[in-house]
């Protein structure tokens, strides 16, 4: 999965293009990237059940519909640095395939140093006006103090804890998968030993309830995320910032400039999902207490189904990043016909056995003796299947996006969720009751899947990315004298 890199100076780190992705067969590479990608989501998912696991049983139904609630929020505050690392991650891959490490250091810096300043800024507002959230969003009454609690917490957490999320992103496009599992692993054990201990109080710890789990989940998050910091380091990974490389962490013009308008539409996405999923809570919180946390229950179920999605999507984005840095057009339509087989396989699989096992899983959450169970239930039978159809949008926008191709992505995502989803839910309330939002997933999902490929094959994402890398390998060419790595212009 590497080959020999061509001589660089001798200041420069040894074997700095280890990550290559360019290399060897294609399945094969894209299956030992995404695996470890798999395995850093199945543990940050494991990281979120274990804590509903916690709330749902030491604590109650109402507390798992505040982390309902509280969750969704969060995933909707944190889309700037997500968008803002979406776009790092592109641009290092483009880099690290045209074996220009030092721009791929300065788009890491400056992508780290623009999030953790945003974030805070988003924390400290989210702080202040947890209360209003929280009523905007609709959320009952008797999950709303547990609710505020919960999130008042995380706000507290969000700067550090996007950090750690933008130095993963950033360790995937330069080609490694292996450091953020390990450190995802490390965050888990951490959660899974303080959750308890936190909420019911032992030994000399006070009994902090809910509070006492975002702590704990904090707690994790920050440990992990020093010691990680401390791995890069100690291991010289190529992502790295030394001596007057710190600089890059202050954002350059250059490169916030294109982190913003690549990183913006990005967010813009993932904005787009949380005010749907915002829209779909308040829709399930009119149907009562026990229907909102049978869905915080299923909606646990959705993240393990979705993983193998995610993971395919995002291996795909790196290894797609790097081809097209390298200039290895060719090979790319290859890349993405694999990504789609192996996501619908394992998608699939996934799906299957937790439609076949959901009553064991569901009950981890809720109890054996909650009316809440048959509900989730039916939830996951009607809504869970849809994934494996949207995993294989994902696999298409996620190749596009690695050319710089994001408003396309962005508009297909917006008419799914939005015109198609609610659209069917409003028309077909009244026949199908409750029904309506669960079959509404399916329904978008298909409809993204059309635009998707259409996108993909008929519109000139590929030519415009052509050219955009052979102008930034004409630079480099102009400022160092001499060419961009193996970058050969195709235009």
């Amino acid at each position: 999965m590497s080959e020999s890199a061509p001589a660089v100076p001798e200041t420069a780190p040894k074997s700095p293009f280890r990550g290559d992705l360019t290399q060897g067969p294609i399945l094969r590479t894209l299956l030992l990237f995404s695996v470890p990608t798999l395995a850093s989501n199945v543990l940050q998912s494991l990281n979120g059940t274990i804590n509903s696991v916690w709330v749902g049983r030491l604590i109650g139904e109402e507390a798992l519909a505040a982390t309902a609630n509280a969750n969704i929020i969060m995933f909707l505050m944190s889309a700037a640095a997500f968008g803002v690392g979406m776009a790092g991650t592109v641009k290092i891959g483009q880099r690290f395939g045209m074996r220009n490490l030092d721009g791929a250091r300065r788009t890491f810096g400056t992508a780290v140093g623009f999030s953790f300043v945003v974030m805070t800024v988003i924390a400290v507002i989210g702080f202040a006006f947890t209360g209003p959230l929280l009523d905007l969003l609709g959320t009952p009454g008797a999950a709303r103090g547990l609710a505020f609690d919960y999130l008042r917490m995380l706000f507290v957490s969000m700067p550090i804890v996007m950090a750690s999320i933008i130095l993963q992103m950033g360790l995937r496009g330069s080609g490694d998968a292996r450091t953020p599992l390990i450190f995802m692993g490390v965050t888990v054990v951490l959660d899974i030993i303080l959750n308890p201990i936190l909420i019911t109080g032992w030994g000399p710890f006070p009994e902090l309830g809910i509070t006492g789990s975002a702590l704990a989940m904090v707690i994790a998050s920050v440990t992990s995320f020093i010691l990680m910091v401390i791995y890069v380091y100690a291991r010289d990974l190529p992502l790295r910032l030394r001596g007057k490389e710190v600089a890059y962490l202050k954002p350059d013009r250059e490169e916030l400039g294109y982190i913003l308008a690549k990183g913006v539409p990005m967010g813009a996405q993932m904005l787009i999902m949380s005010a749907s999923g915002i829209i779909v809570v308040g829709l399930v919180n009119r149907e009562g207490m026990m229907m909102t946390a049978a869905y915080g229950a299923a909606m646990q179920l959705f993240t393990y189904i979705q993983m193998p999605a995610m993971a395919i999507g995002g291996a795909i984005s790196a290894m797609a990043a790097q081809y097209i840095g390298a200039g290895k057009w060719d090979a790319l339509s290859r890349l993405t016909r694999n990504g789609v087989w192996v996501q619908f396989a394992m998608t699939g699989i996934v799906t299957v056995l937790l439609l076949a096992f959901d009553r064991p899983a569901l009950v981890l959450f809720l109890g054996p003796d909650s009316p809440a169970v048959p509900l989730a239930r039916h939830i996951q039978f009607l809504a869970g299947w849809n994934f494996i159809i949207f995993g294989v949008t994902m696999v298409l926008t996620a190749t596009m996006r690695a050319g710089g191709a994001v408003w396309v992505p962005l508009v297909i995502l917006s008419v799914a969720l939005y015109p198609v989803r609610l659209g069917f839910y409003y028309l077909t309330y009244d026949w199908l009751g409750s029904d309506a939002i669960w079959w509404s997933f399916p329904v978008s999902a298909l409809a993204a899947l059309l635009m998707a490929w259409w996108a993909y094959a008929k519109t000139d994402w590929r030519e415009r990315a052509k050219a955009e890398t052979a102008r930034e390998a004409a630079e480099q060419v102009q400022a160092d004298g001499q060419p961009a790595g193996r970058f050969k212009p195709e235009i």
